[in-house]
């Protein structure tokens, strides 16, 4: 089961409050081969695990750009795929390297939604200058995307915010960390927090961004399929502004 939860205040009241926290797995077969997550090799603004399973190779379920850009992607439950439907993966990946605002690039995708087995995506541009944006489409859903309010939100393999019984326990969960944010140092934060991921999936992601628009990506993910081995990766940067360098610290 996929889960993203995620919590977005674009204007933060409080200096020490997070714009975006948002925590999230992957569970894609073991043998599904995927790269961990790094800045692309061909365009270093983007940071992602990659799918390299073939022909889906460069897709992606979750990154992050320099410029702000964010999208998240889960899979749609649905008793039978079509084998021959394109690669969900492509969905965030073609995102993260346009140059088109959220919303639009949302309708555009509803548009060819028919094409792809069942999903759902969350597309986000974040700017400190202009105020963050939070779209979201689901191809099982309703035929246009929607812009969501600064709240709290959790998605599964079902549309967003349906309240299946795991979702709405995780999301209890990661709403009493949120709540605690403030007051905790960030790697405590981050522990906390992949702690209401705590399980035996792939992949667990978790992205801060403060009110400056610092960037904190850590990645826990499983090794060799081994589910007492794991590895933990965590980059820093600060979102870009036009014509600003981009300085990274990975740790």
């Amino acid at each position: 089961m996929c889960i993203i939860f995620f919590k977005f205040d674009p204007r933060p009241v409080s200096k020490n409050a997070y714009r975006l926290i948002l925590a999230a797995n992957r569970d894609e077969s073991y043998h599904r081969p995927s790269k961990l997550a790094d800045f692309w090799e061909n365009n270093s603004e983007i940071l992602s695990g990659l799918d390299m399973e073939e022909g889906k190779a460069g897709g992606t379920w979750l990154g992050i750009s320099t410029r702000g850009k964010l999208g998240a992607l889960t899979n749609y439950l649905q008793p039978r795929q079509e084998p021959d439907a394109r690669g969900r993966g492509e969905l965030v990946s073609h995102f993260l390297t346009s140059d088109m605002d959220s919303l639009s690039y949302l309708k555009k995708v509803s548009t060819e939604g028919h094409l792809y087995n069942g999903f759902n995506l969350i597309a986000a541009d974040l700017s400190t200058a202009k105020g963050d944006v939070v779209c979201y489409y689901g191809n099982r859903g309703e035929p246009e995307p929607i812009v969501l309010t600064p709240g709290t939100y959790g998605l599964s393999n079902a549309l967003l915010e349906t309240p299946w019984k795991k979702l709405c326990f995780g999301k209890q969960l990661f709403t009493e960390a949120v709540e605690r944010s403030e007051s905790l140092p960030k790697d405590i934060l981050v522990t906390q927090l992949l702690e209401v991921l705590n399980n035996e999936e792939a992949t667990n992601t978790i992205i801060l961004v403060d009110a400056d628009g610092h960037v904190t990506f850590t990645e826990r993910s499983m090794l060799d399929k081994d589910t007492s081995c794991w590895e933990t990766n965590t980059y820093e940067f600060t979102l870009q502004k036009t014509g600003d360098p981009v300085f990274v610290c990975v740790q």
